[in-house]
C-alpha cells in the first residue's frame, strides 16, 4: 500500500518537482543506505552479524556430534569385551564396597576434554561422598586422579590429599599393556587397604550410571577371610606351584586392579563420548531455535526500516508539493 501511494504521489507530482530536487533526496537516501555506522543500518547489520556467529557455531556442533559418534562405535565394543576380565574376580574375591579399612584411596577417572555435559562433576561428586563415608578417626583417605576435568575440580579444596595426578591419558587408543603399566605405577607410589575406582560405566548414549569398584589389599583380603562370608571360600582351594598364600593374593590383587582399570578408563571413555553427543545434539537444536529468532527479528527490523524510508520519502515528496 505505501508503494502503491509512492507512485500515485509520484505520478500527481512530477510536474512539480525539478530534477534537480530530485537529485539531491535520491543521492540524500543512498548515502544513508551505504553508511556502515549510520543509524538505519547499524541494527540489522548487527543481527545479520549474529546470526551468521550463530550458524557457524551449529556447524562446529553438528561436527563435534558426528565426531563423537564415530569414536563411541569403536570405543563401545572395546568396553564391552573387556567386561569380561574383571567379572571373574568378583565372582572369586566379591565387590565388597563397605569394609572397613584404615587407608582408602580413591582414583577418580575422568576426561581431558571438555563439552560432555555433567559427567566429570558427577565423578567428583560421586569421589567426595565416598571420602566422607570413608572417613573417620585413624583413617586416611588419598585421592589418585585420571585426566583434567577432575584435578581441576578436586584441586580447590582437596589440593593436599590429591597422591598421584595423571593426565592425557586418552591422547593415543589405549590397551591394556598401557592400562597395566599406569596400574603397576599407581601401586608402587600410594599406600593403601582398599583401592576404590570411581568411573561412570556406560549404559547408552543418553544414560550412565557413576559406579565404585573396590580393589582389596592382600592383608585386607586376609583380614576379611577370617571373618567368613565370600573370602572366607578362599581357603577350600588348593595352591599349586609352590607359591605361598601371600604370593598369590599379591599377583591376583595387582592383576585385578589392572582389568578393574582397564575397564573402567574404556567405560568412562564411551559414557564420555555419548555425554558428548547429547549435548553437541542439544547445542545444534538450540542453535537452530535461536537462528529461527534471530531471522523473525532481523525480518521485523528490516521491514520496519522499509517502512520508515517509504514515510520519509512520501513526506519529503508531500512537503515539496506545499
Amino acid at each position: 500500500m505505501a508503494m502503491a501511494a509512492l507512485r500515485r504521489e509520484g505520478r500527481r507530482l512530477a510536474p512539480l518537482i525539478s530534477p534537480q530536487s530530485i537529485t539531491a533526496v535520491r543521492s540524500s537516501l543512498i548515502s544513508q543506505e551505504q553508511a556502515p555506522l549510520g543509524l538505519r543500518s547499524i541494527s540489522t547489520q548487527i543481527v545479520r552479524n549474529r546470526m551468521k556467529s550463530v550458524k557457524n557455531i551449529q556447524k562446529i556442533t553438528k561436527a563435534m556430534k558426528m565426531v563423537a559418534a564415530s569414536k563411541l562405535r569403536a570405543i563401545q565394543v572395546r568396553a564391552e569385551n573387556s567386561r569380561g576380565l574383571w567379572q571373574p574376580f568378583t565372582a572369586l574375591l566379591g565387590d565388597t564396597p563397605s569394609v572397613d579399612v584404615k587407608k582408602n584411596v580413591i582414583v577418580t577417572i575422568s576426561s581431558d576434554k571438555g563439552l560432555c555435559g555433567g559427567i566429570n562433576s558427577t565423578s567428583v561428586k560421586t569421589s567426595k561422598a565416598l571420602k566422607k563415608l570413608t572417613a573417620g578417626p585413624d583413617k586416611e583417605t588419598k585421592y589418585v586422579v585420571l585426566g583434567e576435568k577432575a584435578k581441576a575440580q578436586l584441586i580447590r579444596d582437596s589440593k593436599k590429599d590429591i597422591e598421584l595426578s595423571i593426565t592425557e591419558l586418552q591422547k593415543n587408543p589405549l590397551n591394556y599393556t598401557q592400562v597395566s603399566v599406569l596400574a603397576d605405577d599407581i601401586l608402587k607410589n600410594v599406600e593403601y587397604d582398599a583401592l576404590r575406582i570411581v568411573f561412570n560405566k556406560f549404559q547408552s548414549v543418553v544414560s550412565f550410571l557413576p559406579t565404585v569398584a573396590t580393589v582389596l589389599s592382600p592383608e585386607a583380603v586376609e583380614k576379611e577371610a577370617e571373618f567368613g562370608g565370600k573370602l572366607g571360600e578362599l581357603d577350600s582351594y588348593e595352591i599349586e606351584g609352590g607359591e605361598t598364600k601371600s604370593e598369590v593374593l599379591q599377583n591376583l590383587g595387582e592383576f585385578q586392579f589392572s582389568c578393574v582399570l582397564f575397564n573402567a578408563v574404556l567405560e568412562n571413555a564411551c559414557s564420555e563420548q555419548g555425554a558428548r553427543m547429547s549435548a553437541m545434539d542439544s547445542s545444534s537444536r538450540n542453535a537452530g531455535d535461536m537462528l529461527d529468532r534471530l531471522t523473525l527479528t532481523y525480518n521485523r527490523t528490516r521491514q520496519a526500516s522499509i517502512t520508515t524510508e517509504l514515510i520519509e520519502i512520501i513526506s519529503g515528496a508531500s512537503a515539496l508539493e506545499g
